[in-house]
Formats: structure tokens, sequence, C-alpha cells
């Protein structure tokens, strides 16, 4: 199958740029996953007849009334870091014939690596010495061919009067206050004081598109810093200035679910975004079981896919936790036989994921590719470019619990799910809408059934039909 099969048109507008006015007022499309002949819905266009697809038009708050009692739905809560910072680059290695030779570079933390140990990386291990407390990223940089190994990032406290001059043509980068890897201090520009420079990281490591990893400087309070300097990471079809402007009240609220806890994602898992207090209360006074997983989300999920056949697709690993409290309650759910619904494509891939690790098993005994879990605590890099999932990535049969039962830890798992994939634990999908050709789409199109790309694009043609609003800020569709 092509990656080309999953492409849809999209008008411009239909794009949500804002959140809707009140968290919670969205739209919500209703596809059910049987083929219901004779029930088609009137007026819809030739593809949607086609598949015989139930489409239903409803409002957010009316999930409650879609789901039962003793339904199990899963979040994922995973809290949204400032990853976006800029940085410019240290004097040693910038090209001062440039014509913007202090132009800002874009910085988007997608992973943390533990500090201290090991990291695997595609050109062999990067060793840091146990007592290093420096902080290790996988990171993205924009415009990625001037940032190589050895140079050094100088990362500008917010507000500084000097970030906006660094975009003005002829002015020379100017070395920070530190005398970290042979830097002394200069000479601001103007003449002042040193710049003031919140954060400094060497490069150590080149990938591909964008990809590097970073080892900053140690600092008291790493995390502060990159809450007073860092950016919403927006995703690029929402168009706001970052590097001009300090980010408004609105994105760094409603970027974030409401349930948020554990720090750490590059993007918001934005099935979430929906959410509030008054509707999980609703869903637990229906009869409707809720629990939590982690997955920070990173390039996995949002790095655009750059080969022509499902076959090739390879995603990048991210970091996963299956708290106590969900293991008993995914146990119990299996045991009694209800529905696990899940809230975003993070968390199905999560969640069949530990459901392979578990043993359970949807066809007869083949595996999940990717699907193999790590102890806890574990320093997870996989290498800048993708794990590939092939059968050595697969769980041996001796890492099978005996019994097919779920179990706290922590992981990362590479998994793809695409058409094809029989999932063994996951029974109701709530889910944003996604981009054309996005491993998020296939996912979709993979759980909507037996010919789920017909079915989720006939949706899609629905949605952009009745005018839904599309992607992060946009509406969302349930597939039960």
């Amino acid at each position: 199958m092509r990656v080309s099969d999953f492409y849809f048109d999209l008008p411009e507008e239909l794009i949500a740029q804002h959140p809707p006015a009140e968290r919670g007022s969205s739209r919500m499309l209703v596809v059910s996953r049987e083929q219901r002949s004779g029930n088609r819905e009137q007026g819809t266009g030739d593809r949607e007849q086609a598949c015989g697809a139930g489409l239903t038009d409803a409002m957010f708050r009316d999930l409650p009334e879609y789901l039962r009692a003793g339904d199990l739905l899963v979040l994922n809560d995973s809290r949204v870091l400032p990853a976006r910072l800029f940085a410019t680059r240290a004097g040693l290695g910038t090209q001062t014939n440039s014509p913007q030779p202090a132009g800002l570079i874009e910085v988007l933390l997608t992973e943390e690596v533990v500090g201290g140990g090991e990291a695997k990386t595609d050109t062999g291990i990067l060793r840091f010495a146990q007592k290093d407390k420096s902080f290790v990223w996988r990171v993205l940089v924009k415009p990625a061919k001037k940032v190589r190994v050895g140079e050094t990032l100088l990362f500008l406290e917010a507000g500084s009067v000097w970030a906006a001059r660094t975009k003005t043509p002829g002015l020379k980068p100017q070395r920070s206050e530190s005398a970290y890897r042979g830097l002394k201090p200069a000479a601001t520009p103007d003449g002042g004081s040193v710049i003031p420079t919140a954060l400094e990281a060497e490069v150590v490591e080149a990938g591909e598109f964008g990809e590097r990893t970073l080892r900053f400087r140690p600092v008291e309070d790493f995390y502060g810093v990159v809450a007073r300097i860092g950016h919403v990471p927006l995703p690029p079809y929402i168009r706001r200035e970052q590097a001009k402007e300090t980010d408004s009240a609105e994105d760094r609220e409603r970027y974030q679910t409401v349930y948020a806890h554990a720090l750490g994602s590059a993007a918001a898992p934005t099935a979430g975004l929906h959410f509030t207090p008054e509707v999980l209360a609703a869903l637990a006074e229906r009869g409707v079981e809720i629990a939590y997983l982690t997955l920070h989300v990173g390039l996995g999920t949002f790095q655009p896919v750059r080969v022509a056949e499902l076959k090739d697709i390879r995603l990048h690993a991210e970091r996963y936790t299956l708290p106590a409290t969900t293991a008993d309650a995914l146990n119990r759910a299996m045991a009694e036989g209800r529905r696990v619904v899940a809230v975003g494509t993070t968390t199905t891939r999560t969640l069949e994921h530990v459901a392979a690790v578990a043993g359970f098993r949807a066809d007869g005994g083949k595996r999940v590719p990717g699907a193999k879990a790590h102890p806890d605590p574990v320093a997870i890099m996989p290498g800048l470019k993708s794990r590939p999932i092939s059968e050595a990535n697969a769980l041996e049969a001796s890492e099978v619990p005996p019994r097919r039962e779920f179990h706290a830890h922590s992981g990362s798992t590479s998994i793809f799910i695409g058409p094809g994939h029989r999932f063994r634990i996951v029974g109701g999908l709530l889910t944003n809408f996604h981009l054309p050709e996005s491993t998020l789409l296939m996912l979709v199109s993979a759980f909507a059934g037996e010919r789920g790309r017909e079915t989720v694009l006939a949706a899609y043609a629905h949605a952009v039909r009745e005018r839904y609003r599309f992607y992060s800020y946009g509406d969302c569709m349930l597939v039960v």
C-alpha cells in the first residue's frame, strides 16, 4: 500500500488556528466501524455510499452518551514542555561573511537522554561521566545546515534586547559570559555588558532531517530555565511568530490537557484537549472507568513520512510509562470482557504495544514489531535515525510473561500501526482529524475496520463538506 493512498484535499481555511472559545465545545463526528448496508446518511457523496459508513454529527460534550457503563477510557497524561527555543551560534563556527551571520537557530527539544552513563546513537555510543550533571537532548534544528558537530549554541534570556538585534544584517555573533569550551566573555554589539545567555549547549551528534544531539551546560534548574525562555511547541500549520512574540495566554493554557501531569512532550496529545472536568465527571457518573498512562510525544508521532510505501515506514521510539493502577484496570477490563477506549493515537499505540508485551495476541501468535519492553529506569535513545521495525525487534518467546497480564513498567515503543494490524486491546478510539499521508491517519484507518481507509476518507470528506475544523485545535472523531 502506498502513502499516497492516504491523501485527501483540505481547504486551508478549515485548519484551526485557535482553539474553540470554550474548551469542550468542539464538534464530534461519530463513525461506526460496522458496515451498514441500507443505513447510509442522506445526501452523502459516492465515496461514503460506497463504503456504507455510519456517520453521525454530534458535539464532544455528548461523548458520555456514546460510551457505555463499564467502558475503560484511557488517556495520555503527558505534559507539554515549552520545547521551542531560539539560539545563536557562538563565534567559533559562524560564517561572518553570511548576509545574516547572527540569525536565530530554532531548536525543538524532542527527547531527553538520561544524563550520565551512555546513550546509543547511529554512529556509536556517546558516553558521559556519571558525575556529569549536564542535560543531553535529542532535538530538531532549523536551519539545519548551519549547525555542525562541535559548535556551541547560545540560548538567550527571554525578552533580551540583544535577541531582537540578532536579526540585524551584518551584526556579528558575540560570545557569552562563560569559559565553557574555552569561550571568554565579550561585549555586546552596543558596547554594553555581556550577552544575557540563559543556556549553552554543545552539538555532539548530527543526524538526518535536522536531527541533532545537544549537551547542555549544567544549570541549577534546567526545566525552570526552559519554562522561562521556551515557547509552546505549536505545529507549523498553526501560524505564530514565536521568534518575535511571547506566547499568548491562550496557547499556554489550551495547548495542554486539563489532566496533564508528567512533563516531557514536544507536542500535545491533542485528542485530550477537548476534555473538561465536567465531561470527565459526567463520564464517571455514567459508569465509565478512567485511567491514565504516559507517552511523551516526540518524533515518532509528528515526524512526516518520507517514504512511498507503508512497508518502509520506520518510526522513532518514544518513551512511555504504564502505571500500576492502569495495569490493574486493564487486567480487570480484559478479564471481565469490558471495552477499552483510547483517547488519541498516542494512547492507542502505547496500549497496543503494552498488550503485545503482556502476551495478548490478536492473530494467532504473530506479534507486532517494535513492541519490546525496557526495564525501568532505562536510558532510552534509539538513535538519530528511526529504529527498524522488524522481527529482530519483536518480543522473544522467552520474554513473554507466563500469564497474559499487564504489569507496571516504563519503556519505549516504535510501533507503527497501519491497515492490516489486528488490534489486541483497543475497542474504541477518540481522535482528532489528522494530516494527509500521516501515520496517524493510517492508524485510524487500521482501526476503522476491514475497509478502514475508505471508511475514514469518507468520514473526512463528510467533515470537509460540513466545515469541521481540522488538526490540533480542531474538532474530533469517535470511532466505535
